[in-house]
């Protein structure tokens, strides 16, 4: 196993808000970075020692960028595989391509999770429109069609409440290879973040609830109200998908919890998650630390929350509709409530911009502290600032 002290140079493909927070707890542990990202002012670059500007698909820049460092990881799924192999050829990549191959993909993954003997959704592939109408007389609507490839936050994306919808919706998505999924009627949403090491190692954190709107992740809360059987399910589902999938890193594995408790996966990251955010300040060491540690071969950290509760509410551009958001009204007033944005210059309707965390005795006053910090952002005051 290869371990990358202190001082070697950490390689990150893909340069936004994952790979930010992934450079800076990098850097605080004496790591320097090198991201390599086609946006000249990509978020993590703007706080990474080097920066390689070139797309993708420039093999030469990639090969060039993966000799100046020691080990390469990924902050988001949709890099390709080429290039993933491509730095793999020089140095060790953390997760394998093998896993963003399986992870950018939903039809493999969900036959990935099945492999492994994990429980999923029921689905079926989806490639011309009688498939899709045959998948929807043997799974039954509603139903979710998804691409197979390129779908995040709710993108790609169709809720299929009638089997005469079918046409409609392979329109909207494009007549691409899709996955169906059976329509699970969900208590709730949680994720587990895992991490596991080239030796084995594992370290899972308790599991997160998580609310969205419109099909984006709105709030995260630590710990989940869960009953301590399901939450132990949950854990086991996770264990099984680092080991199975072999990963080295860190992996977030996002559930359905059923009304009698069953836990089934819906899709898996194998990078750092946004329901994860809330352990920058409310655990002994954050998801992007111990993803750190994990491709860098170094004993894993402490997943314990020190506080016994913590939320993380997203910051959205649609925030910014009204002009800058109010930040001394919403930290002012809410004590525990801490500010994180992403550097990125262009606020826009569905855009990620930061996020709040809020410490506090319990998850749910967590919660409300979080969303009443973000709701004072849209307050009027006269010593409102214009300078975003």
């Amino acid at each position: 196993m290869t371990v990358v002290q202190p001082g070697g140079t950490l390689g990150i493909l893909g340069g936004g808000q994952l790979g930010r927070m992934t450079a800076m707890a990098a850097a605080a542990m004496g790591y320097r970075v090198h991201v390599f990202d086609p946006d000249v002012d990509a978020p993590a670059a703007q706080v990474a020692a080097l920066h390689t500007a070139a797309p993708y698909d420039d093999l030469d820049a990639v090969k060039a960028f993966a000799r100046s460092v020691d080990v390469v990881t990924f902050e988001f799924e949709n890099v390709p595989v080429l290039t993933a192999e491509a730095c793999e050829a020089a140095v060790p990549v953390r997760p394998s391509p093998q896993v963003l191959h399986v992870a950018q993909h939903r039809l493999r993954e969900k036959q990935a999770m099945v492999g492994l003997g994990l429980p999923v959704t029921g689905f079926r592939a989806v490639n011309t429109l009688a498939e899709l109408q045959s998948a929807l007389a043997a799974l039954g609507v509603p139903a979710i069609l998804k691409t197979a490839a390129s779908g995040y936050d709710g993108k790609g994306q169709q809720r299929i409440n009638a089997e005469a919808d079918a046409a409609a919706a392979w329109d909207a998505i494009g007549r691409q290879p899709a996955v169906l999924e059976a329509f699970v009627p969900f208590q709730q949403e949680i994720s587990v973040i895992g991490a596991r090491t080239a030796s084995g190692e594992v370290a899972l954190y308790a599991p997160f609830g998580n609310r969205h709107a419109h099909h984006i992740l709105d709030v995260s809360v630590s710990p989940a109200a869960l009953p301590y059987a399901v939450a132990q399910d949950a854990c086991e589902i996770a264990y099984g998908a680092l080991n199975g999938l072999d990963v080295v890193g860190l992996l977030c594995v996002e559930m359905f919890v059923l009304e009698n408790g069953e836990v089934l996966v819906n899709e898996v990251a194998p990078r750092p998650h946004n329901s994860g955010h809330l352990t920058l300040d409310a655990h002994h060491t954050s998801q992007f630390e111990q993803h750190v540690r994990a491709v860098c071969g170094l004993p894993l950290g402490p997943v314990e929350q020190h506080t016994p509760g913590a939320a993380m509410a997203n910051l959205m551009g649609d925030l910014w509709a009204g002009g800058t958001p109010n930040w001394t009204a919403a930290l002012q007033s809410h004590p525990g409530v801490h500010l994180h944005l992403y550097g990125k210059s262009e606020p826009r309707p569905g855009r990620k911009m930061g996020h709040l965390t809020a410490t506090a005795a319990g998850p749910d006053l967590a919660e409300r502290l979080a969303r009443e910090a973000r709701t004072a952002l849209t307050q009027t005051t006269s010593a409102r600032s214009v300078v975003g």
